[in-house]
């Protein structure tokens, strides 16, 4: 990755571009060197925002990481999701979030980098494929790291 990067997030899918999210490994069909996977498609994650399954009143608050280049361009991406309960998940943490709780922590807010109401397994860490993989994984954690700390999660 050449020159300087940055990390924006979004809230909402209808702010990113589907082009240039389906240019990401995974994530387009027109990529013979990454497999096709639906639950990360742009399509798919902004269905369920447009029908109300994952939004801000339903308990998921899109913090959805966008890796650029200088020029905006889109480098890489990690879906995720500022939550305040663990409805909609196939993790059931709910006894670890009461145990917390009781012993005077705090479980909520919680950062998941998940698709919502979906059990299936696949890429996360998105990337373009003409982009090395280690540095745009790489920095995508780091900016996951500080929208932690931004929520004191």
């Amino acid at each position: 990755m050449s020159g300087t990067v940055r990390i924006r997030v979004e809230t909402s899918f209808a702010d990113i571009a589907a082009d240039d999210w389906g240019r990401l490994s995974g994530a387009s069909r027109g990529d013979a060197s990454a497999p096709y996977n639906p639950f990360v498609s742009h399509a798919f994650l902004s269905a369920l925002e447009n029908s109300g399954c994952a939004t801000a009143e339903t308990g998921w608050l899109g913090q959805h990481l966008l890796l650029e280049d200088d020029d905006g361009g889109l480098l890489g991406a990690l879906p995720v999701y500022l939550k305040n309960h663990s409805q909609g998940e196939y993790v059931f943490d709910h006894g670890w979030a009461d145990a917390l709780e009781r012993a005077g922590g705090r479980y909520y807010p919680k950062l998941q980098a998940a698709i919502p109401f979906t059990p299936a397994t696949g890429p996360r860490l998105l990337h373009r494929t003409d982009q090395p993989v280690i540095a745009s994984q790489a920095a995508l954690a780091e900016g996951l790291k500080e929208l932690s700390k931004r929520h004191g999660v």
